[in-house]
């Protein structure tokens, strides 16, 4: 395999993962009943429309259906990819979350 090859996997591989990271980011907002939009948005005002997201939010469960999502694994998985701004936002509405239970 050339180095152009690898690189074009490793490169693939990692957009593969971001889009996981972003599927459970929209299935745990789902999942509780939160804006997953309004949520991103507050974390990147300046950003504008995540298409990503977009297609996400599309192909969430129904609560009912999806297997639950620890606020913990998303808070984590949504660091190890850099999002430390949309972490920081999903660790204040679940600790919110819980202190309203």
């Amino acid at each position: 395999m050339s180095q152009d090859e690898l690189s074009k996997k490793v490169i693939e591989k990692y957009q593969e993962d971001e889009r996981m990271m972003i599927r459970i980011f929209a299935q745990w907002c789902s999942n509780h009943n939160l804006d997953a939009v309004f949520l991103y948005e507050q974390a990147y005002p300046n950003q504008g429309k995540n298409e990503a997201l977009k297609e996400a939010l599309e192909e969430v469960l129904p609560k009912e259906e999806a297997s639950d999502i620890s606020d913990e694994m998303v808070v984590e998985v949504l660091q190890f990819f850099g999002n430390d701004d949309l972490a920081f936002v999903v660790a204040s509405v679940a600790e919110e979350r819980k202190g309203r239970q």
